[in-house]
């Protein structure tokens, strides 16, 4: 379980691919502090230590992860957004991330606005996931809140500290982007849909 509250952006160092699998290897400050088997948000995409040596660590990516994330699409040199695994005595500063994406968006738009940006995305709604006015939404790892909530698109608001902290910084418009969508309201969502199902098929409708 994670925060969305990114510790670094850091930088790809090797990519190999093995069948479907792809080994992304990074480099980062926290690279010591590591052990085998820990588990570590990458973009937003829980994945798990399988390698390490005193400057990088290296995880696994499967073709599911791949084909339903950006994680397939990295450069060496690329930055990725870590965060590791809460704490039980971890302050709660974001919202509850699962480390597993619902599906991928388009930045549309990158609008300066007297020293903070405003990102919008464009996402397939038809995958049955919603955003609210001031939810929260997990972009690449990052827990933000959404502004200009519509059926298929969304923005959010990126402060400087954000926007340098993150991988924010390299997003234009174009990129591909991770989402994971508030847990609670998947929840939620899910049981009005099975709700109406059932009622639909107590009257009859179609």
């Amino acid at each position: 379980m994670f925060s969305g509250i990114v510790e670094e952006a850091a930088k790809v160092v090797a990519l190999e691919k093995e069948g479907g699998n792809l080994y992304i290897s990074m480099e980062c400050a926290f690279t010591k502090k590591l052990n085998i088997d820990q588990s570590i948000a990458h973009n937003g995409v829980c994945l798990t230590v399988v390698k390490k040596t005193d400057k990088s660590y290296t995880v696994t990516a499967i073709q599911e992860t791949l084909d339903k994330t950006n994680l397939g699409s990295l450069k060496i040199g690329d930055k990725v957004n870590l965060e590791r695994s809460m704490t039980v005595d971890k302050l709660l500063d974001g919202h509850l991330v699962q480390g597993h994406v619902d599906q991928t968006a388009v930045c549309t738009e990158v609008k300066e606005a007297d020293g903070s940006w405003y990102y919008t995305f464009k996402y397939d709604h038809t995958k049955g996931n919603i955003t609210v006015e001031k939810g929260s939404i997990s972009i690449n790892g990052v827990s933000l809140t959404v502004v200009n909530s519509q059926e298929d698109k969304f923005s959010v608001a990126i402060i400087p500290f954000t926007y340098d902290v993150t991988n924010f910084h390299q997003i234009k418009k174009g990129t591909v982007v991770n989402l994971e969508f508030d847990i609670i309201g998947k929840y939620i969502q899910k049981i009005l849909m099975t709700q109406l199902d059932y009622w639909k098929k107590q009257v009859g409708f179609r």
